[in-house]
């Protein structure tokens, strides 16, 4: 279950960071948008995922929580990415 825990801080960390850059990017540049929106879909495949894991009625295999999680770190790079750009 450790990683089950993990994957829920790093969806939390990644909501936090995702809410801090909504709220920059309306200065940011065309170049800055466009890769946060591009970020999207990721996002609402992380959400969906955090709703099945959560489902008591699904079983989790240590593949789809693998998948979710490689997921995650690569918004949380991308994240990291546009907040280096938006501090500039």
């Amino acid at each position: 279950m450790e990683f089950n825990a993990d994957f829920a801080a790093l969806v939390e960390n990644l909501k936090t960071e995702r809410d801090e850059i909504l709220v920059k990017l309306h200065l940011a540049s065309m170049e800055v948008k466009d890769e946060f929106e591009a970020l999207e879909p990721k996002w609402d495949a992380i959400l969906q995922n955090c709703a099945e894991l959560s489902d008591d009625t699904l079983q989790s295999s240590d593949e789809v929580l693998a998948k979710a999680k490689l997921i995650g770190e690569e918004i949380k790079q991308s994240y990291q990415r546009i907040r280096s750009i938006l501090s500039d």
